[in-house]
């Protein structure tokens, strides 16, 4: 019982709770608008050149192109003929085999245990009764290597003193691949677009990373990381969760950062989530 009341008192000393509004999600809409001018100069160059020389110089980027896309690949997708781990199966939830927690490793002769998955989670984020707000998740596994996965958060701020209010709605729209899949350890990438909506409505590339542990007494631990820009200013989120799973469900307890422009916002989270 002890436990259980030291861990949000350590989170809240973690995450102090400011309880003087900031202005910030305004201050973040207000950076997010702002674009700096940039000036192009314009240069022309001229040159002549063999065609031996153009041939040779196709070639050299030929196999150049060749060998980024090779490595890239290798190191995004890995290779399936070498790494017995991208052959587990997805499980229909985390422990529907005891001995595993996403990813099954079926032994000689089994079928696969399941294929398609569709992850849904919510959390309720909050800092202070003066900013706080809500984190959803939907991830559609139609595979064991690759998923379609949609973050949408919406943040609120109240101005006491001045009785007024703002909000601001973020989305992450990514495919993510676990590149390492192990019975109990998982670790992949996402890559994608975010957007900011409330007036701003501008896109901007995003990527990141995630990793989540699994215990044997249906308790793991989920960490991840997106980046991202929109209009040359930060746009991240970075979460840290514990999650206690019962067959298709889960509770979460956990923090999350924003870093939209200049201003951060640091919550505490409280969350479900449901394996369909």
């Amino acid at each position: 019982m002890k436990k259980v009341v030291l861990l949000p008192l350590l989170l809240l000393c973690i995450f102090p709770i400011s309880v003087q509004a900031q202005n910030d999600l305004n201050k973040s809409k207000k950076e997010l608008t702002e674009k700096e001018g940039v000036n192009y100069k314009s240069s022309s160059t001229s040159s002549q050149s063999s065609s031996s020389d153009d041939d040779e110089d196709n070639i050299f980027t030929e196999l150049a192109v060749e060998a980024f896309v090779y490595t890239v690949g290798v190191t995004l997708f890995g290779i399936y003929d070498v790494e017995d781990h991208l052959h587990n199966d997805l499980t229909k939830y985390p422990y529907h085999d005891a001995e595993a927690g996403n990813y099954y490793n079926p032994k000689f002769g089994e079928e696969s245990v399941y294929v398609f998955r569709f992850d849904v989670k919510d959390k309720f984020i909050y800092k202070s009764n003066d900013l706080f707000g809500n984190h959803l998740e939907a991830k559609i596994r139609p595979a064991n290597f690759i998923a379609l996965q949609a973050d949408y958060y919406q943040l609120y701020e109240f101005q006491k003193v001045a009785g007024t209010s703002s909000n601001l709605s973020l989305f992450y729209f990514t495919i993510a691949c676990d590149r390492i899949r192990l019975e109990r350890f998982n670790l992949g990438w996402t890559l994608g677009a975010s957007y900011i909506g409330s007036g701003i409505n501008t896109a901007g590339f995003s990527y990141g990373l995630n990793a989540e542990f699994f215990l044997k007494k249906n308790i793991s631990f989920l960490a991840g990381a997106k980046w991202s820009a929109i209009n040359g200013e930060p746009v991240n989120a970075f979460e840290g969760e514990a999650r206690f799973h019962k067959k298709s469900h889960f509770l979460s307890l956990g923090f999350e950062r924003l870093k939209i422009a200049t201003p951060n916002y640091n919550f505490i989270t409280l969350g479900a989530g449901i394996y369909f």
